[in-house]
C-alpha cells in the first residue's frame, strides 16, 4: 500500500478558538477540516500502521495506537471530539451486526472518553 501525501496549507493562528481530538484518525481528513477553521489538534489515535505512517507524513505527528488501550486520563483537555469510527457494523453495506461486531463496540470508547 502506498502512502498518500496531502497537499494543503493549514491556517496559522496564535490563539486557537478551540481544541479537538482526532480519534480513528485515518490519514487525517477530519483534522484538515478542523484546522482549516482554526482548531488545534491536541491528541490523535489510529491503530492501522499504514494510516499512522501517512498521518505522520501529513502532520509530522504519530497518532497514538489502539484507542481501547489508551487511558482517557492521558488525553489532554479538549472542546471537540472528532471520531471517524468504523461504520460497517451499522451499515446497510455491512452485515449490520451492530454491537455484536467488535468494531461496533468502539463506540463505547468514544463514550468513555467524553
Amino acid at each position: 500500500m502506498r502512502q498518500i501525501k496531502l497537499n494543503f496549507f493549514p491556517i496559522k493562528v496564535k490563539n486557537y478558538p478551540f481544541k479537538f481530538i482526532d480519534l480513528f484518525a485515518g490519514i487525517g481528513g477530519i483534522r484538515i477540516g478542523m484546522e482549516s477553521v482554526g482548531g488545534k489538534c491536541v491528541f490523535s489515535s489510529e491503530w492501522d500502521k499504514f494510516a499512522q505512517n501517512t498521518y505522520f507524513e501529513n502532520f509530522n505527528e504519530m497518532p497514538s495506537g489502539d484507542i481501547t488501550k489508551i487511558d482517557e486520563k492521558q488525553i489532554p483537555n479538549f472542546d471537540v471530539l472528532c471520531a471517524g469510527f468504523p461504520c460497517q457494523p451499522f451499515s446497510m453495506a455491512g452485515l449490520k451486526k451492530g454491537f455484536q461486531d467488535a468494531r461496533g463496540t468502539l463506540f463505547f470508547d468514544i463514550a468513555r472518553i467524553i
